[in-house]
């Protein structure tokens, strides 16, 4: 007599459980190599972008890590690089708000922390407003003039930042304090060139 084996339901329910694992394997693997692509692709569309820039070398670490943002997509890119530039503005402006209520600070230096506090404070405004506008270039009947504006703004921030670290220069400031704020200012005046000179290249 020929003896038939009927699969339990339990066995059933393990062979469905193995395909569905083997088929998210291959889903992986397949998948993988594409995202792969895809972010050496944005690396590469940042790297040709930021060749274009007074600081690509700053460019491109200040925005590698954003690609999965902007992709391909260059108006993205000049709305992120103002995003990070304004970040960095903003934390350089709180670190030398906190630095100008040290004690021991000669009045020389206070006036200098003072008029950096003012002029980062207008950098941050200018770049606000940029990167406002940004938000609504797409739905601009005169995309010219608002990018026009947006490039004089931003080119007001950056004589805003190159003040700041002019009053340093001007009076050889030695002390290491002093320095870093002047570090992180030159830092934000960079990004903010990398910023205008990115959307210096947007075609409308």
């Amino acid at each position: 007599m020929e003896v038939k084996i009927i699969p339990s339901s339990s066995s059933f329910n393990v062979l469905a459980l193995l395909l569905t694992f083997l088929l998210g394997i291959s889903n992986v693997l397949a998948d993988a190599p594409a995202a792969e692509i895809s972010s050496k692709n944005y690396t590469n569309y940042l790297q040709k972008a930021c060749h274009s820039t007074t600081y690509p070398q700053l460019c491109l670490e200040s925005l590698s890590s954003y690609t999965s943002t902007f992709e391909n997509d260059y108006l993205k890119l000049c709305s992120t690089a103002l995003t990070v530039t304004l970040k960095a503005a903003s934390n350089t402006s709180s670190l030398v708000k906190a630095l100008s209520k040290q004690r021991g600070l000669s009045k020389t230096e206070a006036g200098i922390i003072k008029d950096c506090i003012e002029e980062t404070g207008d950098s941050i405004d200018e770049l606000k407003r940029s990167l406002d506008a940004f938000g609504s270039l797409k739905g601009s009947s005169d995309i010219q003039f608002q990018i026009s504006n947006i490039q004089t703004w931003i080119s007001a921030a950056i004589t805003d930042e190159n003040t700041c670290t002019q009053g340093f220069d001007d009076r050889k400031i030695s002390d290491e304090v002093m320095r870093k704020i002047r570090t992180k200012i030159v830092i934000v005046a960079r990004l903010t060139s990398n910023a205008l000179a990115l959307i210096n290249k947007l075609s409308y």
